[in-house]
């Protein structure tokens, strides 16, 4: 099966000790991108968007799909501003890791974005519902602690731009 943002391949696994798993499905795509986007006067932003599989509204870090021959840290630049409109000075690659090494080839690419400011309209995908807010340092570390963010990966790199950042 295939699609713009993904295909699922099935294969059949020999694992180390010699057992077979047929059917085993794994998600493969060019990965997504995360970003912690800091402004001038330290707030955060952030996005509110529905997400299908919960049939929710969702507090997360802007992020996206990596489209083909893309480079991550383009795709962090260009998803940041499709999202919320806003640009940034100056970036930092906070991490690159596997998003589900179990089921998917997939690797996440995180940013910090600082100095970011809005310079642009939104100008979301088809299906996307997407609004931003920007919020403060400490508040946004409220939302963490408080389970209010929305998604592991954003979780994850919350937790690690704060880290990074010393707060």
């Amino acid at each position: 099966m295939e699609s713009p943002h993904l295909r699922l391949r099935k294969d059949e696994i020999v694992l180390p000790d010699g057992d077979r798993v047929s059917d085993y499905y794994v998600r493969e795509s060019n990965g997504f991108v995360i970003v912690f986007a800091l402004t001038r006067d330290d707030r955060v932003v952030v996005v509110h968007q529905y997400r299908y599989g919960l049939d929710a509204v969702t507090l997360e870090l802007p992020a996206g799909t990596i489209d083909d021959d893309e480079h991550h840290l383009d795709c962090a630049k260009r998803e940041l501003i499709e999202e919320t409109g806003f640009t940034a000075s100056r970036w930092e690659l906070l991490l690159t890791a596997p998003s589900d090494p179990v089921r998917s080839n997939s690797m996440m690419h995180a940013y910090i974005a600082y100095d970011a400011q809005r310079t642009h309209e939104q100008d979301l995908d088809e299906g996307e519902d997407v609004e931003w807010e920007l919020i403060s340092v400490d508040a946004f570390r409220e939302a963490l602690e408080h389970g209010r963010i929305g998604a592991v990966p954003s979780i994850a790199v919350a937790y690690a731009a704060l880290q990074r950042l010393g707060r």
